[in-house]
């Protein structure tokens, strides 16, 4: 079933999400999409619905035609800082600003925001299954994120964060146990608690 094409009569409307909030280690990743408003895709959608090759042919996709798109991060340490939550909106504010168009409304999956450049915005609750332009911002914020975690493996290897992109999987926690935190991991998001649950 095709997604929600647009959430206003009139305005130019921005989708936003992120990707990589529940992870143990690595940057939480952002996306702005900006779509035309006739446009239609009937194969974008939530990106935990689709496989990574169709992500990766979608992500195509979307860079190609959408009007304006854009992807950001926070960092780990940003993320102990402010904490994860904070860091979500801080790296969504980062890909609305990179935008090459200013939209008029912005479109956030989830329940919270905060407001960026007193633009009207709406959050939608699983807005990322419901509304095209979110559906292919989590697209985007996922498969930029997967890739940077999939670079990292490589000095990394031990942690095998190409395969669950620093996910809390029982082998990655496994790795903390064995080998200590790196530098990529967060170090007050939960990192204890999670390593306290049972393997």
């Amino acid at each position: 079933m095709a997604l929600i094409q647009h959430f206003t009569v009139d305005k130019t409307e921005a989708g936003c999400d992120e990707a990589g909030r529940g992870c143990l280690a690595g940057p939480v990743f952002a996306a702005a999409v900006i779509f035309a408003r006739n446009y239609a895709n009937p194969a974008i959608n939530d990106s935990k619905k689709l496989n990574a090759s169709q992500r990766e042919i979608l992500r195509q996709e979307i860079e190609k035609s959408a009007l304006a798109w854009a992807v950001a991060s926070a960092s780990p340490e940003e993320i102990d800082e402010i904490n994860i939550l904070n860091a979500s909106f801080l790296a969504m504010h980062r890909a609305l600003e990179k935008l090459s168009i200013m939209p008029q409304w912005i479109l956030v999956d989830g329940h919270r925001f905060c407001p960026f450049k007193n633009i009207p915005y709406s959050c939608i609750i699983r807005g990322d299954a419901q509304y095209l332009s979110i559906a292919a911002a989590s697209i985007l914020a996922k498969t930029y994120r997967d890739d940077y975690m999939e670079k990292l493996h490589d000095d990394f290897s031990i942690y095998n964060w190409k395969e669950n992109k620093g996910y809390p999987t029982k082998e990655h926690k496994a790795a903390i146990l064995n080998y200590g935190i790196t530098s990529h991991h967060r170090k007050s998001f939960n990192l204890g608690q999670q390593l306290e649950l049972s393997f």
